[in-house]
């Protein structure tokens, strides 16, 4: 017993060790062994200028899940599992963001990142059974089923941007000209999370923490952009007035804890919508997939 006491205690201190010592291959590694348990591979495609990088599940109809800002295609692992028993699943990470670099000079604000959404979509060589669109993800998916609307079957917008919703905390901010998103220190980091993002934010060690806020760090000019496109431009309630040209049934998921897109967000996308349904889920925030993954796909695969 107290051999393998010994043992299980050598290699706590080298997990520890190789988490401070080499964070980002922590956090690589990390996100693989959720892959593994999806049963999800990265995948790379060009498709109009842009190289996309995007995780696929699964066989069957397509489910298409598109991430929010400053997001990525590992933010949809905890739910792909479940929705990968019976359908194909692509997870992307939107031009720009996550591992698909963005292009000098290019627009990525919401009409363009709809246009290059359908051009990935073509390239699929099916319609999306579903497409889901969490916070600028939700608007982006939007915008592209009002302009191409062949390539969707039905839609989920989940915690979505693209409309004005009760005055909270963090739309004060942003009507003052502040980005709440605009944290590259870790302590700051961790206290935005734990403010805003989560109801009960997951613990990620700090030199962890440090990888994604160094990452960040190196699109600082290219988030600020597209926050004020997103946020304070002129498309930024696009989406809100085109709403009655989506035909398709239609999901509306929030949590009752978000702090960045209020759950209010919700009654304005069904009243503008022509056909929806609306869940909301208790005790989390903004990120419902991460916190409430079970919840969420029951919702998802019940708009089958």
């Amino acid at each position: 017993m107290k051999k393998l006491l010994a043992a299980v205690l050598v290699l706590a201190l080298l997990a520890v060790a190789a988490v401070m010592l080499f964070p980002a291959q922590m956090l690589r590694a990390e996100f693989a062994r959720q892959r593994l348990l999806a049963g999800a591979e990265v995948h790379e495609k060009t498709v109009a200028g842009e190289r996309w990088h995007y995780l696929q599940a699964g066989q069957g109809r397509l489910i298409v899940l598109v991430h929010g800002y400053t997001g990525s295609k590992e933010n949809w692992l905890p739910v792909m599992r479940q929705l990968a028993r019976n359908h194909r699943v692509i997870a992307v990470d939107l031009p720009g963001w996550g591992e698909s670099m963005p292009v000098a000079g290019a627009d990525y604000g919401p009409s363009a990142q709809a246009e290059r959404l359908s051009a990935f979509l073509r390239a699929q060589k099916e319609p999306a059974a579903l497409l889901v669109g969490h916070s600028m993800g939700g608007m982006i998916s939007g915008l592209m089923t009002t302009a191409h609307p062949e390539q969707v079957e039905r839609v989920v917008f989940m915690s979505s941007a693209g409309v004005r919703f009760t005055e909270n905390e963090f739309a004060r901010r942003v009507l003052k000209g502040d980005n709440p998103f605009a944290v590259y220190e870790v302590d700051s980091f961790r206290g935005f999370l734990q403010g805003f993002v989560f109801a009960d934010a997951p613990y990620v060690p700090a030199p962890m923490l440090g990888a994604i806020v160094d990452q960040r760090k190196a699109r600082r000019d290219f988030e600020q952009r597209v926050f004020t496109q997103i946020r304070l431009g002129p498309e930024a309630f696009l989406l809100q007035q085109r709403l009655p040209e989506i035909r398709q049934p239609a999901g509306l998921l929030w949590c009752d804890g978000d702090r960045i897109i209020d759950p209010s967000a919700a009654a304005v996308f069904a009243a503008g919508l022509k056909t929806s349904e609306t869940g909301i889920l208790k005790g989390c925030g903004h990120m419902p997939m991460m916190e409430q993954p079970d919840a969420v796909a029951a919702f998802l695969l019940a708009r089958f």
